[in-house]
């Protein structure tokens, strides 16, 4: 089996991996849960309240997610999703990309390993985002984004991002669920909820999000900050919850890119319904005035 994964549960059928199989049963974890005094560590003490403010994750020993610290290359692995996005063999089809280049792909029509700054407005547009608001995204994220991906030494004048080094965007002060590599870390990622979803709701608010984002924050990370910041507000536009609950599933999504897709055919299939709507209305439209000349 190949080591990016090891810790999927992935059946290997001749040494090519198998089909991914559905992982969505939600697991009791609670029924094994290890006693604090079994443990031969301490996750916080009483001297520092913030250690006990924000406990991290703890997998139980029978936990379906394994090795949990361990980075994935290709699978953006929870609790919930051992086997990350299994839907349609998302991760299957993509076993030759990076989480964080899953992450990006979704802006690569072409498949050329290039994202152009139209590329992204484009991608922004079809989830229904206003065109200033696309062209805003656009231009944040190519123009930061684009030099440190370039081949060379030389910014690139049409600010392309460059898939294949997407790693090297990579900044502070954010949830630190992708590695130095693009590789993705279950257990940071599972740190953000069992840290800061207050109430356990199975996902983040606004007032959820600032928690976390002033205590992800590094001393003098300016950069950091304000990417994170702008992500954390690009990822709520994006799922826009009606309950204002920003859901775990959907933010795996986002890292993976999976949900990129869903919301560009959910707007696509919305846009369809009211254009249908429309011509049913018209002919009666045309009926009624009619009449009144």
């Amino acid at each position: 089996m190949s080591s990016q994964v090891e810790n999927a549960n992935v059946p290997v059928i001749n040494g090519v991996d198998g089909v991914f199989s559905d992982d969505s049963t939600t697991v009791d974890e609670s029924l094994d849960t290890q006693n604090v005094a079994e443990r031969p560590f301490k996750t916080s003490i009483p001297q520092q309240p913030v250690t006990e403010e924000r406990i991290p994750y703890l997998p139980p020993p029978s936990s379906v997610l394994t090795n949990a610290g361990t980075a994935r290359a290709t699978l953006a692995a929870s609790r919930e999703k051992p086997n990350g996005t299994t839907e349609n063999n998302y991760a299957a089809n993509h076993q030759h990309q990076t989480v964080v280049q899953q992450h990006v792909e979704y802006w690569d029509t072409d498949h050329d390993g290039i994202i152009w700054p139209q590329d992204t407005y484009i991608g922004c547009r079809r989830w229904g985002w206003s065109p200033p608001l696309a062209l805003t995204a656009a231009l944040i994220i190519n123009i930061n984004l684009s030099y440190p991906t370039v081949p060379g030494f030389l910014p690139d004048p049409f600010f392309r991002i460059y898939i294949d080094r997407v790693y090297k965007d990579k900044h502070g002060s954010d949830s630190m669920a992708y590695d130095n590599e693009g590789r993705f870390k279950p257990q940071n990622f599972e740190d953000i909820f069992e840290k800061y979803d207050k109430g356990n709701k199975g996902g983040l608010d606004v007032w959820d999000f600032l928690r976390f984002w002033k205590g992800q924050r590094i001393v003098f990370d300016f950069f950091g900050w304000t990417a994170s910041g702008l992500e954390w507000l690009a990822t709520y536009l994006l799922l826009w919850p009606d309950d204002g609950i920003m859901r775990k599933e959907d933010i795996r999504g986002v890292y993976d890119g999976s949900i990129f897709y869903k919301k560009a055919e959910q707007y696509e299939q919305k846009q369809k319904r009211r254009q249908q709507e429309r011509k049913r209305t018209s002919p009666k439209l045309v009926t009624m005035a009619e009449k009144l000349m």
